[in-house]
């Protein structure tokens, strides 16, 4: 991949993971496995594998596969939800395997923090509120995440779109900004960088490539969705965003009655995630996505989708320059 004609407005995020390209894939649950990171990790952007839908075994293996695919001293990194209950052992797997990324989410930012920065690793976390981000630097996470509502899969409660979110996140701290949600393309990027990011996460485009590992019924689901066709719900158990499917609109209308989170926490327990995403079951799985999903259109792969983003970012920056019509 060339080069030619971009420019960065900064370069804290290849240098603080080693990469050519401020671009990373993020760590879906059923989606982010060794062949998507592999993939990304070649094309100069820094590839994530998922343990969020991994047992500490299969972690293990991912990390091994996506080692041997990459070229030696490529950088790779590793996302790890706090929720999971074996949380400890998928750190410890990430310490033992000598992951020199990683990425957490989903609970305090402090828990594994200083025991991953003792062994070098270097530790990233998502953040829904600027509040969260300056928490975040506090306990020395050496960037943060900052993912607006319009991400797919699970939000903040307080609901703050990307374009509001990635500026108060750069005016609260000084360590790198990552921004997330709703970035599908080269324009998007342009605009989170113009925002104060020093970089972009990217999720759903990702997840409709050739090497990610989720069901073709899935990424098919991606590419047919419009503008209109994701839906924020379980708000009472945790927000996620998903495709709207069979099962989402059942989810929408328990919200609608009044469900309690015991009910909702009921409908859920059937491996709703596993079944929409890897297993493509459209009436009863949970199909996770963003609502960038209107500006998905293939199912390209992971090289192919790079050097469009990249060519895409070159003409965006031309034209808030002038120089294109």
């Amino acid at each position: 991949m060339s080069d030619r004609q971009i420019l960065w407005p900064s370069n804290r995020l290849q240098k603080l993971f080693g990469i050519r390209y401020p671009i990373v894939q993020a760590g879906m649950v059923w989606v982010s496995g060794w062949k998507l990171c592999a993939a990304v990790g070649r094309c100069g952007g820094l590839g994530m594998i998922g343990a969020g839908s991994m047992k500490p075994e299969q972690l293990r293996e991912h990390i091994r596969d996506a080692r041997t695919a990459l070229p030696d001293g490529t950088p790779f990194a590793v996302n790890v939800p706090l929720l999971r209950g074996d949380v400890q052992e998928l750190i410890q797997v990430c310490l033992e395997m000598n992951v020199r990324i990683v990425f957490t989410s989903a609970g305090n930012p402090a828990t594994f923090t200083e025991t991953l920065k003792k062994a070098g690793t270097t530790v990233v976390h998502v953040v829904p509120t600027a509040k969260l981000a300056k928490k975040c630097e506090e306990r020395g996470v050496d960037a943060v995440v900052c993912e607006g509502t319009e991400a797919g899969g699970h939000n903040g409660i307080d609901e703050i779109p990307t374009f509001v979110l990635v500026p108060q996140v750069r005016d609260a701290v000084r360590i790198p900004v990552i921004a997330a949600g709703g970035i599908a393309d080269g324009r998007g990027i342009m605009a989170a960088l113009s925002l104060g990011a020093d970089g972009v996460q990217i999720g759903t485009r990702f997840a409709a490539t050739q090497e990610s590992s989720a069901h073709a019924r899935y990424k098919q689901a991606v590419v047919d969705a419009g503008e209109t066709d994701t839906v924020l719900s379980l708000k009472k158990i945790g927000p996620t965003r998903m495709i709207k499917s069979p099962f989402s609109l059942k989810c929408v209308e328990y919200e609608q009655r009044c469900a309690t989170p015991d009910e909702l926490q009921l409908l859920l327990d059937r491996k709703r995630e596993r079944r929409g995403i890897f297993e493509g079951d459209w009436e009863e799985g949970q199909l996770e996505a963003g609502m960038c999903s209107g500006l998905i259109g293939d199912v390209p792969t992971v090289e192919q989708l790079m050097e469009r983003l990249l060519a895409e970012y070159r003409d965006a920056v031309d034209r808030v320059a002038g120089n294109l019509e």
